[in-house]
């Protein structure tokens, strides 16, 4: 049919866009630079919030005064607290918090994850298994496990969670808390209960909610309960108190809220103006007050054309008129009335007139001047508009700062064409209803859907789709493909039958079946057949396709220049209700027949998968680790506790960011938290730091970097070129072939030098497999060119090659065979290619075509990175499992070596529905789903020493400490463990 190349190759974070100004485009489209060029980028682990204006009000019904060493306790506006500190007389010491855990605002409650979501503040903190005996006197803690606080050198020094997300103002939350204490203090000790209350633009807080006197000798329940009237940035719950030196113990927290009409467990803010239109005059019955043209003039209309035109609704509508240009349009300014870190939708409903053009893409875009002036555009959403109706534009936008000024317009139609705007509405976005899993009864893994794929009954089940002509024919492989057997295991042998096409007239013509009632929504399933072509003059496409309704949907495809069986691979995914689904097999040019043989279309049951790649991945990242203890004291130690902590995983994880990220501190604290890696979306291509010939900008990768330093993160330079044509600034473009090659040197020589060591990698020339602007102008010798002079300039960066779509089946111009014969070319015209860059931009992965693809370049010998992994779907659940997918089957191959997420803030990636969190900071379930796998992949180990002065166990490679801890002392010692294949001997001198 038509589109082979539908494969979502919206693939870019941050791309610029085809306008003649600077501003930031929706990813899908090609796009010419220019200057400025930005992508919404947003970041906040807050719910929605209230306007924080800071009051005296505040009522506290306890007094406390005890925090020498932290800051004077001023309390913060309108908080309420009131305590309850000996109301467990009715309970017995021991018996552990009663709270309904279902309620429970506070994760991992009772430590059965460990310390997962725990943090120690400013000493140290480590989980004691059930039955250890580790403190002999409170016996309460056998039958369960509990966290031991120690190494206070202060008495505010505990155990903390961050509970921002997950409390509202307004409602009354109970505390409950069995805690206990150990060491060599005498008599009673006091635990307490705070919060920690951060605000932006005022200083922190801090609420003392209730205190409980503890001793050696048995457990004790805290209570207290606690109301906030605003909303400050974060709220950290910790538990503190007992003097410096004596280690906090605590078995289990519940922090819960007792009316459920009254508490929100997402942790939604109240809002007094969620419904509020920050749009002045929206509808025009003020006439054109509040309202401007942007380069052009602006009218006010009740009808246009003789009457044919009229208000949706309302009496009146607004016309951009005398555009100029394409950014020309209609504007309104919004200073002062956009809060920071608050997602903003946008609805507009809009058509076109005038000047012949009878459609166009139509987009609403920000534009934000910053404090220190600097200037950015931030597309928020396009429509394709026309001169016959209205249409409704809609899209979401968030700020990181406080800009001095923002501006709201219309843009995007040629020239000459009005823009008509009826209404245009901005208001603080509504949350959307928790998601769930999607329901699939009897999946019916591994089962072929295609009727009589064998041919046993000739062509019964199969028709011809087009005016061609179908016959079964013998002679085809009788094994499955390589890689469907890889999914389905041992499998029955092939017929050997095939189905022969001939008298094909158009290119979509072939075999096709309809599964409309065979394919299940939300289901991933994996597509593989053997397929052949007749003589033909040159190479031919082979597509696996699907018609869903009006939709066509990739299913795989392959190129073929020859007269051999190929096998093609892909996978695809339906997760909205169709009327009708067809798949056919098409490709080649009319005239050359089609030969296709045991089509598989199969669910894939991918917690099968994961339960194979978890024994991998032991054997690829983990090492067997003996801790051999030695000393005066050692004899002595048969039998003592050993805990072993992994701090950090050595792998690399890391994740896109822009500049503008940097002016949200909520998103600086989940990438420093949860990424050891990072690429610069945008602010290092060349259209950005040179967007204007000769006018460079490097202030933005300079303080990305300065960030990144200050937090131990390392950097991929992405990139030095990119050979898409689209992708190159215009006066880049109308250079003549001399001046471009100077423009090139420039480039390599200013940018190479200015970094010289600081970007450990550098992405060469991005995408050669899908681009060839350098190579058509320069001739085939500039990319080896670039490759050695960028070695030359910096001899310590790795050099890569970086390319989409090689790892999905999807996409014949990057398969591995022909990015393996990429490389291959390169390396024999001298070109230091150091590693392998796969960008992982894929819907519905299937770990075994990946796996196939990475086995394939694995032969090279090089380093594998997937450089910009993202993965989408409306459903959150859905999304993390493809995730998953794709971070399993990275993580437990061995020649991958790092992997990169193109993004992971909603509004600030270039695929919609690819987020791990929301635009306000709630981290969805894909976001989950990616911490879950980090913390598998930590390695925590406690048991005894042996008679030998022993301990082992398997961890995985990073950093660790061991902790050993005597009636007479602590013994802390930092490791690590790297790659190898013997074990590990690590001496701990006592």
């Amino acid at each position: 049919m038509k589109r082979l190349f539908v494969c979502n190759f919206a693939r870019r974070l941050f791309k610029p866009r085809t306008t003649q100004h600077p501003h930031s485009q929706e990813s899908n489209e090609s796009m010419e630079q220019s200057p400025m060029v930005t992508v919404n980028d947003n970041f906040d682990t807050k719910e929605s919030k209230e306007s924080m204006e800071k009051s005296p009000m505040i009522t506290i019904n306890d007094n406390f005064d005890s925090k020498e060493s932290k800051e004077s306790m001023e309390k913060s506006p309108i908080i309420t607290a009131t305590n309850n500190f000996d109301s467990q007389s009715a309970k017995e010491n021991g018996k552990d918090t009663g709270n309904d855990t279902a309620t429970n605002i506070i994760l991992n409650h009772d430590f059965s994850d460990g310390l997962h979501l725990w943090h120690s503040n400013c000493c140290d903190a480590f989980v004691v298994p059930a039955g250890s005996g580790y403190h002999k006197g409170l016996t309460a803690g056998e039958a369960c496990c509990y966290a031991v606080v120690t190494n206070r050198k202060e008495c505010w020094q505990g155990l903390e969670q961050d509970i921002t997300s997950r409390i509202s103002a307004g409602s009354t939350y109970t505390v409950s808390a069995c805690v206990g204490a150990a060491g060599t203090f005498l008599g009673p000790v006091e635990v307490l209960a705070t919060l920690k209350l951060v605000y932006q633009n005022a200083e922190t807080r801090y609420l003392f909610v209730s205190k409980k006197s503890a001793s050696k000798e048995c457990w004790e329940i805290l209570e207290g309960s606690f109301s906030l009237s605003t909303m400050p940035d974060q709220v950290i719950f910790y538990l503190e108190g007992p003097p410096a030196g004596t280690d906090l113990l605590i078995k289990s927290v519940v922090i819960s809220c007792p009316s459920s009409t009254a508490c929100d467990s997402s942790g939604t803010s109240s809002f007094s103006t969620d419904d509020d239109n920050i749009i002045i005059n929206p509808q025009f019955d003020d006439g054109l007050k509040s309202w401007s043209g942007r380069g052009c003039k602006v009218a006010l209309h009740a009808s246009m054309a003789d009457g044919k035109i009229t208000p949706l609704s309302g009496k009146f509508f607004a016309s951009a008129t005398e555009r100029t240009q394409s950014w020309n349009g209609i504007q309104q300014d919004l200073t002062g009335r956009v809060k920071r870190k608050l997602a903003y939708e946008v609805t507009a409903v809009v058509r076109i007139y005038g000047n012949n053009v009878t459609s166009a893409d139509l987009r609403s875009t920000l534009y934000v001047k910053a404090a220190d002036n600097r200037e950015r555009y931030i597309g928020i959403a396009s429509v394709k508009a026309t001169d016959k109706d209205w249409v409704t534009l809609q899209g979401k936008f968030l700020l990181n700062d406080n800009p001095s000024q923002v501006v709201v317009f219309l843009e995007g139609p040629p020239a000459g064409t009005d823009i008509l705007l009826n209404n245009l509405v901005i208001k603080h976005a509504s949350k959307a209803p928790p998601p769930s899993p999607p329901v699939i009864e009897d999946p019916g893994f591994g089962v072929n859907i295609i009727t009589n794929t064998s041919l046993n009954d000739g062509t019964n089940g199969w028709f011809a789709l087009g005016n061609c002509t179908m016959s079964v024919q013998t002679g085809s492989p009788h094994i499955m493909p390589p890689m469907a057997r890889d999914s389905l295991g041992a499998h029955e042998p092939l017929s050997g039958r095939y189905i022969l096409v001939t008298g094909r007239t158009q290119n979509w013509m072939g075999p096709a079946q309809m599964i409309t009632d065979k394919v299940k929504l939300y289901l991933t399933y994996q597509v593989s057949a053997w397929v052949k072509i007749g003589q033909t003059s040159g190479p031919q496409n082979v597509n696996v396709a699907l018609g869903v309704d009006s939709q066509w949907v990739n299913g795989g495809q392959v190129e073929i220049s020859n007269d051999r069986w190929h096998e093609i691979g892909g996978s695809f995914r339906i997760e909205k209700q169709a009327t009708k689904v067809m798949v056919y097999i098409q490709g080649p040019a009319a005239g050359v027949d089609l030969m296709v043989a045991g089509l598989q279309i199969f669910p894939v049951d991918r917690r099968a998968r994961f339960r194979h790649l978890k024994r991998q991945t032991a054997m690829i990242r983990k090492r067997d680790v003996t801790l051999k203890f030695s000393g005066s004291d050692s004899g002595s130690l048969i039998g003592t506790f050993v805990r072993v902590r992994q701090l950090q995983n050595s792998f690399p994880f890391g994740a896109a960011i822009s500049r503008t990220n940097m002016d949200n501190e909520d998103f600086n604290a989940f990438f420093v938290k949860n990424f050891n890696w990072a690429v610069f979306g945008n602010e290092l291509k060349w259209y950005w730091t040179e967007a204007q010939q000769g006018n460079l900008n490097y202030k933005d990768a300079d303080e990305l970097l300065d960030f990144c330093t200050k937090h131990s993160i390392q950097v991929r330079g992405h990139c030095i070129f990119w050979e898409v044509v689209g992708t190159v600034q215009a006066w880049v473009q109308s250079l003549n072939k001399k001046d471009l090659m100077t423009a090139v040197q420039n480039r390599l020589t200013g940018l190479l030098t200015r970094y010289k060591g600081k970007f450990p990698h550098y992405d060469v020339n991005n995408e050669m497999m899908h681009g060839s602007f350098y190579q058509d102008r320069l001739g085939n010798d500039i990319r080896v060119y670039m490759f050695k002079t960028a070695h030359q300039l910096d001899p310590t960066a790795i050099l890569f090659v970086n390319d989409y779509h090689v790892e999905d089946g999807c996409d014949p111009r990057s398969s591995p065979e022909k990015y393996i014969e990429h490389i291959l070319d390169l390396q024999e015209h001298g070109a230091p290619v150091g590693g392998i860059g796969i960008q992982g931009h894929i819907d519905s992965p299937v770990g075994t075509i990946v796996c196939s693809a990475l086995d394939k370049l694995g032969i090279l010998g090089l380093p594998i990175w997937f450089t910009e992994v993202d993965v989408s779907s409306d459903n959150e659940y859905v999304r993390a499992d493809d995730l998953e997918v794709m971070l399993r089957e990275a993580y437990a191959h061995p020649a991958v070596e790092g992997i990169v997420l193109w993004g992971f803030w909603e509004l600030f990636m270039s695929r919609t529905n690819a987020h791990l969190v929301n635009a306000e900071g709630d981290i969805n379930e894909a976001g989950k789903r990616y911490l879950a796998l980090k913390h598998e992949w930590l390695s925590h180990a406690h048991g005894h020493i042996d008679e030998q002065g022993q301990f082992s166990f398997s961890g995985f490679h990073g950093s660790y400490e061991v902790e050993v801890i005597t009636s007479a002392k602590k013994i802390t010692k930092k490791f690590v463990v790297d790659k190898g294949d013997n074990a590990l001997v690590i001496s701990v001198d006592i």
